[in-house]
């Protein structure tokens, strides 16, 4: 089933109570997804720890985000080591909340060839892999997160080459994220067909329609990303509607997290009420 949700709160959940207004909140948007937060560090809290029954429940789909300052690529190996501590912590949060997937950063490339940020990365996640496996923990499904810096390792090509590591391994598909590292590259339906059936033909249909979705409109400059917007924005793009056109067409399932600027969740209910008229 394909779902839809905020990643993280919106500025609209104000003093709700997490997760027990959880529900409530996103049924009153006709939302079924949510993502938790651990960007800045895995902490989750005794509260928390209801989520998983509660989700079950009300039909929530739950993922999560691993920390922003994961380095699958570095020239350091002691940063890749923590890396793989990082993902299993995150791996570790997402049994206690109830996640199946969890979004992983990729890391950068400034200082070798993107060919040797690769390899190095793929070595770092087949390591995490294994330990996850190590802990009983090879339900928990690790997502590589195409990124939005040019300078970072995460074009679509990247991280599906990432994921053909190891056939457990799903893709995160930013697509705000691709547009932003191509300059607003991606603008029309036919773009999105084409980054469909790439992802198609090297990893198969199956993970193609199981794989993981970001969302969001991305101020851009020659760099890349700048800084998360809202579906307000009428300049930088891109849109959503043509990507939930080819999804419905192909029939595909996958969870897809928006993740606008304060309006995450608002912007989540826009996407899914666009696709529940299709």
């Amino acid at each position: 089933m394909i779902t839809f949700g905020p990643g993280g709160n919106s500025i609209s959940w104000g003093k709700l109570k997490f997760p027990q207004d959880l529900p409530e909140y996103l049924k009153k948007l006709g939302l079924n997804g949510y993502e938790v937060e651990c960007g800045r560090g895995v902490r989750i809290s005794e509260a928390a720890k209801a989520l998983p029954k509660i989700a079950k429940e009300h039909g929530i789909y739950i993922s999560l985000h691993a920390p922003y300052f994961i380095s699958l690529s570095s020239v350091e190996e002691e940063k890749r080591q923590n890396s793989v501590g990082y993902i299993l912590e995150s791996a570790r949060a997402a049994k206690l909340v109830g996640a199946e997937k969890i979004v992983v950063h990729s890391g950068s490339c400034s200082k070798m060839s993107r060919a040797e940020a690769c390899f190095l990365a793929k070595q770092t996640l087949l390591n995490a892999q294994k330990a996850l496996d190590g802990e009983g923990l090879s339900d928990i499904i690790i997502c590589p997160e195409t990124m939005g810096k040019i300078n970072q390792l995460g074009t679509l090509e990247e991280v599906v080459e990432l994921c053909g590591a190891d056939e457990r391994f799903l893709p995160t598909v930013d697509f705000g994220h691709l547009n932003a590292r191509t300059l607003g590259g991606i603008k029309s339906r036919g773009d999105y067909a084409k980054m469909l059936d790439f992802i198609e033909n090297e990893l198969g249909h199956e993970r193609l329609s199981k794989m993981h979705i970001h969302f969001s409109k991305i101020e851009y400059t020659k760099g890349g990303e700048k800084k998360h917007l809202t579906f307000e924005d009428e300049v930088y793009g891109p849109d959503f509607e043509p990507l939930l056109e080819e999804i419905h067409s192909r029939g595909l399932q996958p969870s897809i997290i928006c993740e606008s600027d304060g309006t995450q969740a608002e912007d989540a209910a826009a996407m899914k009420k666009f696709f529940d008229s299709l």
